[in-house]
C-alpha cells in the first residue's frame, strides 16, 4: 500500500524540473553548472533544491567550498530521478513506436565475452526483424553496467549482479558461466612445452582486466596461491580490438573464455597455451528491472538476445514468462 506521506510529496511538491535539476546536479556537482543544463537560473535552482530538502526533511547535498556533493539521501534521489526521467522518454518512444510501426531505441549494456558472440548475434536477429531499431551497446565491467540500468540510462544488460543490495530491484536469467583459457598467438614460443607450469607463465608479459574486477582478483588469488608476486610486465586494458593486435604481434598471454576470441581462433591466429588455467567467472546472463515495462523495441532486443543464446550455449533455456516486468 502507497504510503500517504509519499504520496503527499509526489503529487504535491514534485515536479518534473525538481527531477531534472537533480540529474543534473549528480552529473555538475555543482548548482551553477547544473542550473546552466536545467535551464534555469542559479537562484531558481537553489529555491527548487530547498523545496526538496524542506519537503523531505533532510540535506540532499553537502555545500563546499567549490560545488556540492550528495548525501545518501542525496545520492537515493539522483538515481531514482534518472530513473523516472528514463521511464517517460521511454513512455513517449513507446508512443511513437505504436503510430509508426517498430522502431525507436534500445540501449545495451554488456560484459567483454558476450560483447564478441553474443550480443552482435542479437543485434543480427533485431536487424533481420526490425530494421528500424536503434541499438546503443556499451561495454564496461558489471558493476558500471547495472547503476546505469537501475538509474535507467540502459534497457538490458548481459553481466553478473554484483551488488546485492540491488538484487531486490532486479530481475537474472542465467546464460552461460565463463570457464578462462590462457590465449597467446599460435607462433608464441611456449605453444609446444611439455609440462607447462604457471612459474613459466611469471616471465611473459601478461595483457590484464583493471585492478578490481572479479577477474582480476581471481587471477590474483592464483598467483598467490602458487606463491607468486604479480606478473612483472603487465598491460591493462579491457578493449578487445587492444587485446588481440597486442597478442597477434607480440609473445603476451591473456586469460579469455574461449567467445571472446573465437573467430581469431577458428582462423587459427590465435591458440590457447597447453596450461590449465583453473579460473572460471560465474554465471553471466541478462539483467533487467524488476517492474518496469520494457518498450517494444527492448522487448525486441531481449528476445533476440534469448534466441541467439538458444542457438550459442547449449545449456540455455529461454524462461516462459513472455516480459521480465514482474
Amino acid at each position: 500500500m502507497t504510503d500517504s506521506r509519499s504520496d503527499r510529496f509526489v503529487r504535491s511538491h514534485l515536479k518534473t524540473r525538481h527531477l531534472v535539476l537533480l540529474v543534473e546536479l549528480g552529473r555538475h556537482g555543482s548548482i551553477a553548472h547544473a542550473a546552466q543544463a536545467a535551464n534555469l537560473t542559479q537562484p531558481g535552482a537553489s529555491k527548487l533544491l530547498g523545496e526538496l530538502e524542506h519537503a523531505l526533511g533532510v540535506q540532499l547535498f553537502e555545500r563546499l567550498s567549490r560545488g556540492v556533493a550528495p548525501t545518501w539521501y542525496g545520492k537515493v534521489l539522483i538515481r531514482r530521478a534518472g530513473a523516472a526521467l528514463a521511464e517517460m522518454d521511454a513512455a513517449h518512444q513507446e508512443v511513437m513506436e505504436l503510430l509508426s510501426g517498430l522502431r525507436g531505441r534500445v540501449g545495451v549494456g554488456t560484459v567483454l565475452a558476450p560483447a564478441t558472440g553474443l550480443v552482435p548475434k542479437a543485434i543480427n536477429l533485431l536487424k533481420e526483424r526490425h530494421a528500424r531499431v536503434h541499438v546503443a551497446v556499451k561495454m564496461s565491467t558489471s558493476k558500471v553496467l547495472v547503476e546505469r540500468l537501475r538509474g535507467g540510462e540502459l534497457d538490458l544488460v548481459v553481466g553478473r549482479i554484483l551488488d546485492t543490495e540491488a538484487a531486490d530491484e532486479l530481475n537474472f536469467e542465467p546464460l552461460t558461466d565463463e570457464p578462462h583459457l590462457l590465449i597467446a598467438r599460435a607462433s608464441h614460443p611456449l605453444m609446444s612445452r611439455a609440462g607447462l607450469k604457471l612459474e613459466d607463465l611469471m616471465e611473459q608479459c601478461w595483457i590484464l582486466p583493471p585492478a578490481g574486477s572479479i577477474l582480476r582478483d581471481r587471477l590474483t588469488a592464483l598467483f598467490l596461491s602458487h606463491g607468486l608476486e604479480q606478473p612483472p610486465e603487465t598491460v591493462e586494458t579491457l578493449d578487445m580490438p587492444v587485446v588481440a593486435s597486442l597478442l597477434l604481434n607480440n609473445d603476451m598471454v591473456v586469460a579469455l573464455p574461449a567467445e571472446a576470441v573465437q573467430p581469431y581462433l577458428d582462423a587459427g591466429l590465435l591458440r590457447a597455451l597447453p596450461f590449465e588455467l583453473g579460473v572460471s567467472m560465474d554465471s553471466f546472463g541478462i539483467v533487467t528491472r524488476k517492474r518496469h515495462q520494457l518498450s517494444p523495441g527492448a522487448e525486441a532486443m531481449l528476445l533476440a538476445l534469448r534466441d541467439a543464446a538458444a542457438r550459442i550455449y547449449p545449456h540455455y533455456r529461454a524462461p516462459t514468462s513472455p516480459s521480465p516486468a514482474d
